[in-house]
């Protein structure tokens, strides 16, 4: 692939940058030395990729190491190095390294800064975008953590030629969710009829998508919590297969597909969603995920999940971003328990 220059374009009311490049992860080395010279780089790095970087902390990454250990094994590694607070941490992975790196960053010394290099399609569309940072804890997803923008975000397509089926799926659930959020940026007929060879205009959308929104309400106080659509429902089920009583992990972007048609499901029955809208996606879940494989005996433990979900603002509450219609999400919806029980009915007898 030929090698195209990086096009930066600074995010409005944020320092944070983005960049769309086609450099391999061994040219990011001399691209970041170059951009910031005299300043100390340590790379914290997914030890899958295989790549070899100076200074680097490679991390086997699965769900199960996004923990608070985990992040004292890399303040741990930073002190190693005398890491003051003009080092600088690039996190070179997926979501877990974005999510756990970011995190160090910003609370050791009190903050250094930290550059995202996601080569997973979920982490370009999504993790490695918005300032997000933590872990999990007590079992709960995403439970301890803070919002701080990366200083850039440099995205390499080519690395989605080397993502696994799965890998790539659970990306495009993300996708989807845009699309079914801003249907003007992102059209969700065409994405749903696309072939997927090219995945770098869908990227793009993605991401200018979820840049504007931050830009808006960078804490989520308001309109940012649209982007949480599909998530009450899928971060219990995520949390439910890695924690709890579940005999594999559902992979993230997996858990948002299955939280999309449950979520879907309550859009038709409390905002008036098209059903068409529901068919639609539960088709695209049939054909590329299967259903969770779960029971009405797990109904009890992912209502308990969910009444300990973050984005909760009242006790006793359960919150939900559905959708009046595509391109027109709501957001604070509190929904009675026993309607979650049919979307999660409706979900499991698919």
């Amino acid at each position: 692939m030929s090698k195209k220059n990086c096009n930066f374009a600074r995010q409005e009311g944020s320092s944070a940058l983005c960049c769309m490049s086609f450099l391999s992860v061994m040219e990011i080395e001399k691209l970041i030395s170059h951009k910031y010279p005299g300043r100390e780089v340590l790379y914290l790095v997914d030890k899958a990729l295989g790549v070899q970087l100076p200074d680097m902390l490679a991390l086997t990454v699965s769900e199960s190491i996004k923990t608070l250990a985990t992040v004292q094994t890399i303040w741990d590694w930073l002190l190693d190095h005398h890491a003051t607070r003009r080092t600088l941490l690039v996190c070179v992975g997926g979501g877990v390294i974005t999510d756990l790196g970011g995190f160090a960053a910003a609370t050791y010394r009190r903050g250094i800064d930290y550059i995202n290099v996601p080569t997973t399609l979920l982490a370009m569309v999504d993790a490695a975008v918005g300032g997000k940072t933590g872990f999990d804890y007590r079992g709960l997803k995403n439970s301890i953590g803070v919002i701080r923008e990366p200083l850039e975000t440099i995205i390499l397509p080519e690395w989605l030629q080397t993502l696994p089926d799965k890998d790539v799926l659970s990306g495009y659930a993300e996708l989807i969710k845009t699309a079914l959020l801003d249907n003007n940026v992102m059209d969700l007929t065409a994405l749903l009829k696309d072939d997927l060879r090219n995945w770098e205009p869908y990227i793009t959308q993605a991401v200018e998508v979820k840049k504007r929104i931050v830009a808006e309400d960078p804490t989520e106080q308001g309109v940012r919590k649209v982007l949480n659509l599909g998530h009450t429902i899928g971060h219990a089920l995520e949390e439910l297969s890695i924690h709890h009583s579940l005999n594999s992990s559902i992979p993230h972007g997996f858990a948002v597909m299955y939280g999309l048609v449950a979520e879907l499901y309550l859009s038709v029955v409390l905002l008036g969603l098209d059903k068409q809208v529901l068919q639609q996606i539960t088709h695209v879940m049939m054909e590329n995920y299967g259903r969770p494989v779960c029971s009405c005996k797990d109904y009890d433990r992912l209502i308990e999940l969910m009444h300990d979900d973050k984005k909760n603002e009242q006790e006793g509450q359960i919150n939900f971003t559905l959708l009046r219609a595509v391109g027109e999400p709501v957001i604070n919806q509190v929904v009675e328990e026993s309607l979650i029980r049919e979307a999660l009915e409706y979900l499991f007898t698919l």
